[in-house]
């Protein structure tokens, strides 16, 4: 079932086509991921289905069961509020269920005319409160806030006090709260730390409804989507892939675009070949075949659209000029505190030449203030740091405080490389984008993107050979993103990364190192690997100097045993689940006989139970489907075997 439809949509602004004759559908449950660069029209997409924009051209029609709950009808103003009180406030419909259920009850008078009217209606709001969730929204409101990284001492500070950031997290629990089965969710996981981002695509994974989500986030689009929509050129591509699937088939289907086009071009120029061929002999018959030949010509450029001009991205690397000693940084016993509040302790850190490590952790935890301890920019309360030799630092701060805003962008490049022409400036600056006029462009009057290409440009130019970075994928689409891994794919000199794109680390990482109180821990590998050794049940084995031998009877008197055990797992599973639908199917009936009809808080508790019941029902038929599974698993090792 189509919940959205656009046909031959356009969507112009003073005579430029933003999106031009685009054609989608949304089915129900679909998760779609919204792509494409700074610019492209994917917000402007998002104002014309919330309805807040109109379509130049086109139709654009929505389901009477679709209403989508746009994250900005949920900004969280300077509300006296606590964080907790405004989060309830999306369960306003629950809130005067329970009122008039009050209301009721107080009133409920056997004697009375209306006694049936009110049994009725009492009947109908406590069905209604349940499918609402009213026995569950205090949890699930506590459960997303902490979620979403607010621990229980936010719950009564008033909204007004948060940052920024802590606004647009309380704003998103609201929107995923609201009920609404289909959501249009814009940047979600600006802000988050991982830990935040790892519950949002949990809470995605679970929901039952249909999002469209617009997001530079590649390892949360893999996540959760099954769909991509690309914008670019003012067109919309689409396929039934998450984002890695849908790039590789947009690799295929450019190549495909291009082979078409040059075919036909050869053909053409084949064709322009005969045709000035018989304008030489200039006889009558060879007219005939030249306007014959032109129509051939004429008819394969009618079918034959040039690929779409690709748009530009910046292209870059990062050189050094000196090789530092194989000793890069030494951290010795470090702490910090804030007040009373401690931030790390004992933390040490040994980075070597040619190391790439990032470094992972919650937000608030200290990851920006142990860089600046690095660099000197904070002072440590205890411990020693320690450069090796030959060292030029880079740095990258993610609040780009070292930009000024009162400069244009050529003088804040030019300023800090005075030796540089104003030509090799200028060339520099192409590079990230910044052509013609746009290099007089105010610093002030630059979207985040555009200040953190800057502060990449002057790092770039810096030619440090240990750069620490501070949150550089910050503001950059996914094409600038890709650009910066592959320029420190190729750099040869020395990183520390904090960073929560996980993408990017993965790309990136030999060494993953996570902050935490107690100090730094250090992984070998990528973020995949990270996670896996924080997953594993036993640690690694101490090193071994030659493998076991395997028992092959023993090994196939354990999978036989393991058969077993699953089957009757299986088995006492079908009992169990064939006695909890009796259960759950006794318990409704409970709850519908007249006996309990006009008790409310029997119903209630009644309610309460079936809720159990049920969770309890569907947590079994999982275990049974898994169970199912492996033994599957087994059977097919067994047959390769």
């Amino acid at each position: 079932m189509s919940l959205i439809n656009a046909s031959s949509l356009s969507f112009s602004f003073e005579d430029e086509y933003i999106l031009k004759n685009i054609s989608f559908s949304v089915e129900v449950k679909d998760k779609v991921g919204l792509i494409g660069a700074n610019g492209a029209g994917k917000s402007t997409l998002f104002r014309l289905l919330n309805g807040t924009l109109s379509p130049t051209e086109g139709f654009l029609t929505l389901s009477k069961d679709c209403s989508p709950a746009f994250m900005e009808q949920h900004a969280c103003v300077d509300s006296e509020r606590t964080v907790f009180d405004e989060l309830l406030t999306v369960f306003r419909p629950i809130f005067e269920i329970e009122n008039e259920l009050d209301k009721i009850q107080k009133t409920l008078d056997e004697s009375a005319a209306d006694f049936n009217e009110k049994l009725d209606r009492q009947h109908y709001l406590n069905v209604e409160y349940e499918r609402l969730g009213g026995l569950t929204y205090l949890s699930r409101g506590r459960s997303s806030l902490i979620g979403m990284g607010f621990d229980e001492s936010y719950f009564d500070k008033p909204v007004k006090l948060l940052s920024g950031g802590e606004k647009s997290k309380l704003s998103l629990c609201k929107l995923l709260l609201s009920g609404s089965d289909t959501l249009l969710l814009d940047e979600p996981t600006n802000h988050l730390d991982i830990k935040s981002i790892e519950w949002l695509e949990s809470f995605l994974s679970d929901f039952k409804g249909t999002y469209i989500v617009i997001s530079h986030d590649r390892y949360f689009l893999d996540k959760v989507t099954n769909r991509t929509f690309e914008i670019e050129n003012s067109k919309l591509y689409s396929a039934n892939r998450s984002y890695t699937g849908y790039m590789a088939l947009k690799k295929e289907r450019e190549k495909a675009e291009q082979r078409e086009y040059d075919a036909a071009m050869k053909e053409v120029h084949r064709i322009e070949g005969i045709i000035e061929q018989q304008k030489r002999f200039n006889q009558e018959r060879n007219y005939i075949t030249i306007a014959s030949k032109q129509k051939s010509i004429d008819r394969i450029l009618s079918k034959t659209n040039p690929p779409d001009k690709k748009q530009r991205d910046i292209s870059f690397s990062f050189k050094t000029d000196i090789m530092s000693g194989n000793d890069v940084l030494l951290m010795k016993n470090v702490s910090k505190s804030f007040n009373d509040k401690l931030l790390f302790e004992s933390a040490e850190l040994d980075i070597k030449r040619g190391e790439r490590c990032f470094i992972v952790g919650e937000n608030g935890c200290g990851k920006s203030t142990l860089l600046k301890i690095i660099l000197n920019k904070s002072a440590r309360d205890s411990g020693k740091i320690i450069f090796g030799t030959g060292l030029k630092i880079g740095y990258f701060d993610q609040a780009l405080a070292e930009l000024s805003s009162n400069k244009t962008v050529i003088d804040e490049v030019w300023d800090t490389y005075r030796q540089m022409t104003e030509t090799e400036i200028r060339n520099a600056l192409a590079v990230f984008l910044f052509g013609g006029d746009d290099v007089f462009k105010s610093m002030s009057s630059l979207s985040g993107g555009e200040k953190s290409k800057v502060a990449l440009l002057k790092l770039m130019l810096s030619k440090a050979n240990f750069l620490v970075l501070d949150e550089p994928t910050n503001n950059l689409d996914i094409s600038s993103r890709q650009a910066l891994e592959n320029a420190l794919k190729e750099y040869d000199g020395t990183m520390l990364i904090v960073s929560h794109d996980r993408y990017f680390i993965n790309s990136l990482a030999t060494r993953v190192i996570s902050l935490s109180k107690s100090g730094l821990r250090s992984h070998e590998g990528n973020y995949d690997s990270y996670v896996a050794s924080l997953n594993e049940n036993k640690p690694e084995p101490a090193s071994y100097k030659e493998k076991p031998q395997v028992n092959e009877y023993k090994l196939k008197k354990e999978h036989e045993s393991n058969k077993r055990k699953i089957a009757g797992r299986i088995s006492r599973l079908e009992k169990e689940i064939d006695e909890l639908e009796k259960a759950v199917s006794l318990k409704q009936e409970e709850i519908n006989s007249p006996e309990v009809s006009d008790d409310y808080q029997k119903i209630l508790s009644l309610t309460e139970e079936l809720h159990s019941l049920s969770n309890l029902h569907e947590k079994r038929i999982e275990e049974w489907e898994t169970a199912n599974i492996e033994l599957e698993e087994l059977k097919k090792e067994e047959n390769d075997g």
